[in-house]
């Protein structure tokens, strides 16, 4: 597979229902499992609202500044479905659009006015900010929703497009998705447990190998090493990356 597209329309085909993301947040307790279709509903409709709501084109550059959190790998595939670079924080400054959570929006906000800037609440479901955000600054938790379940890209990514941009790191989709094919992070089918945030252009790996591998990604942020085993055995964990090894 050398796009995003093919890789998610393929894991579809194969199996659908199987869990794709489950994010545990231990100081919250919250517990969110994404299946394969439910994945790629939240895919379809934030690579809609990058496109068709903000006018993003195939080659731009996605500033990603979130942390870890499934909305981290639903706005990763969003961008290569629609041909965009993912990049990091580094390069907000000359990103086409950025995607924030509350603790990085404040650094945002000042371009607003400028290119989009998409800020998650990071609650629950998805759902929006209760204060009022500033000037400019649009609510993921708001605009999400009315979003189609399905997209298709005008101009869809080929093969050669940039997909992920950092120091010391640039990828294009098929070199992005030959290398998870190659990682060893998690085994075939498995279930990786992992602190790291896969929206972090260096911890990307995290969801991109499960993805490519057929297996899956159990997210752990603010991770209570107490629990981590407890997790571990109740996701039937076959995989755990350095984050949640003591």
């Amino acid at each position: 597979m050398t796009t995003f597209p093919a890789l998610l329309q393929r894991e579809l085909s194969r199996d659908p229902g199987r869990p794709l993301v489950t994010f545990y947040d231990h100081a919250s307790g919250e517990r969110t499992e994404l299946s394969v279709t439910t994945y790629a509903n939240w895919v379809a409709k934030a690579a809609s609202l990058l496109v068709e709501e903000h006018d993003l084109e195939r080659g731009d550059a996605l500033c990603l500044d979130l942390p870890a959190h499934w909305l981290g790998p639903v706005f990763l595939g969003a961008a290569w479905s629609a041909g965009l670079v993912v990049v990091g924080p580094e390069e907000a400054p000359t990103a086409d659009a950025v995607v924030c959570g509350p603790a990085s929006l404040p650094g945002h906000a000042a371009r607003a006015g400028d290119v989009p800037v998409l800020a998650c609440a990071l609650l629950p479901m998805g759902v929006r900010f209760a204060e009022a955000l500033p000037e400019g600054v649009h609510d993921v938790g708001v605009e999400i929703w009315g979003q189609p379940d399905a997209f298709i890209a005008f101009d869809p990514p080929e093969a050669d497009d940039p997909a992920v941009r950092a120091p010391g790191l640039a990828l294009s989709q098929s070199e992005l998705w030959s290398a998870a094919a190659a990682g060893t992070l998690v085994t075939d089918g498995g279930r990786l447990l992992s602190a790291a945030n896969p929206a972090s252009p260096p911890e990307i790996a995290t969801f991109t190998e499960p993805l490519a591998r057929g297996g899956s990604l159990v997210l752990v942020a603010h991770p209570d090493p107490a629990r981590l085993e407890s997790t571990s055995a109740d996701e039937r964990v076959t995989d755990r990356d350095q984050s949640t090894r003591s």
